[in-house]
């Protein structure tokens, strides 16, 4: 028997393609008004309060960029980054010199690119008042309710709420995020460096950066090279040693015959309670020449002479490596620990039955359960170990470095941008590598997480 609808079963809203080529194909004049005159459409059809909302945003843009020294002078001004230099002018009332302000480059890109930006934000609200305008004639003329300003409100607490927690993030990722990536890539196309006096009026010079940088023949393309190389070098040591060996360290204290296993955990986890600078500071200053490992050991007569530690490329590396494991470890406890007290013991049972012994139950159960878990994570930490800053500079200062060279042996290609950038002030060049370590950084991730069951099968794994 059909169902019969009453009148207190929710009837369905009409679903009305909103979308911005059918808006403008069939939106009609008062749509295409809107265009122009944003907001008028939603007016025109009840929806009073949203239209100004969309007017007041359309002019305030255009005063932003109307005004003198707006957003159009700043964008106007991006192509030539400025030109005028400051100026020292002998005012005969006063009988002293004054100096006028030239231009400032940076100021220039900085607020051009923001420019570019709030235009960019002006056509995606355009866009939503052009489709919001449609979608209240369309019901109008439907014959149906058109949604008021508080009903709109109410929407965000329902089927909308989408909508308004994903605002504030949104509106962060672009101020805090994208914007300063896009102005640090935009300096990567510049002269913005110290050479040549080039900190307050710079000019664009297109891919010449890059060319230096990839320039297997130029001192600075030698040494981008090898930072590349011992970078990833250092990234899979240190996020797969920790792995390996904080699994195998978890798998023993959690053994059944292991007693006290809350003490031993602790016990490895002093290392995260203690501030990462001191114990990375503490440990520099006791491989020192004179630091007293090699006094400790020239006493004990197992050395004869002081071992290189951050004199050595390759001491200084193993070193490095070595004290990120003692860092690091205790986390991979954690996360193992979790992981192992999750694993079904059934599976353990059936593998014991069936003639299984320990390293086949742990290559066969417990690696590819903790792989399947942990592939996101291990992601993270491989990227986190490649911008592992705190390690390498705290510690070796990327040392050693050789004469003429601006990286020294052990360092990465964050820690050496930042020397790029904050000692010798080259910011093109700096811009350029932190270019190319996101790149990087995206395809690795990318590519890695999307090749893992955890990506594949999120629910496959049982």
């Amino acid at each position: 028997m059909p169902k019969t609808l009453t009148n207190t079963e929710p009837q369905r809203k009409p679903k009305i393609p909103d979308s911005l080529s059918i808006a403008l194909k069939n939106g009609g004049p008062v749509v295409w008004a809107s265009c122009l005159i944003m907001g008028l459409a939603n007016i025109l059809n009840g929806q009073l309060i949203m239209g100004l909302i969309y007017l007041a945003v359309e002019i305030g843009v255009i005063v932003f960029l109307a005004v003198p020294n707006g957003g159009l002078y700043w964008i106007s001004m991006l192509p030539s980054l400025g030109w005028r230099e400051q100026q020292k002018v002998f005012n005969e009332k006063t009988f002293v010199y004054e100096y006028v302000a030239g231009d400032q480059s940076q100021l220039i890109l900085l607020y051009g690119i923001a420019s570019l930006c709030v235009v960019v934000l002006l056509v995606l609200v355009w866009q939503s008042s052009v489709r919001s305008g449609y979608r209240a004639a369309a019901l109008k003329k439907m014959g149906e309710h058109v949604p008021n300003f508080k009903e709109q409100l109410r929407s965000l607490l329902d089927e909308n709420v989408h909508m308004l927690l994903m605002t504030p993030p949104m509106a962060c990722l672009v101020i805090f995020t994208i914007l300063p990536l896009l102005y640090m890539m935009s300096m990567a196309f510049t002269n913005y460096s110290k050479e040549g006096d080039h900190l307050v009026l710079f000019d664009w010079v297109g891919l010449k950066n890059f060319m230096a940088i990839f320039d297997s023949s130029s001192v600075i393309g030698k040494q981008f090279g090898s930072v590349l190389l011992w970078t990833l070098i250092w990234a899979f040591f240190a996020t797969f040693l920790n792995f390996f060996l904080g699994t195998i360290v978890a798998l023993i204290i959690n053994r059944p015959t292991i007693k006290f296993k809350g003490f031993w955990r602790g016990c490895l986890s002093m290392t995260i309670a203690v501030p990462q600078f001191v114990s990375l500071m503490v440990v520099r200053s006791m491989v020192q020449p004179e630091g007293i490992v090699n006094k400790m050991l020239l006493n004990a007569g197992w050395i004869s002479q002081r071992l290189p530690f951050l004199e050595n490329v390759t001491w200084a590396r193993v070193l490095v490596i070595v004290v990120n494991l003692w860092v690091g470890i205790p986390y991979t406890i954690m996360q193992v620990t979790g992981i192992l007290q999750n694993i079904p013991a059934d599976q353990y049972e059936s593998a014991r039955i069936d003639g299984a012994n320990a390293f086949q139950q742990f290559t066969n159960i417990t690696l590819p359960y903790m792989l399947f878990v942990m592939t996101p994570y291990l992601i993270t930490q491989f990227t986190g170990n490649i911008n592992n800053f705190n390690v390498i500079y705290l510690l070796t200062r990327g040392e050693p470095m050789y004469v003429g060279n601006s990286a020294g042996g052990t360092d990465l290609l964050v820690t050496w941008l930042y020397k790029l950038s904050v000692d010798q002030q080259k910011y093109n060049l700096a811009a350029v590598i932190g270019i190319f370590t996101f790149v990087v950084l995206s395809i690795v991730s990318l590519v890695t997480y999307r090749s893992s069951g955890s990506y594949k099968d999120e629910e496959g794994f049982k």
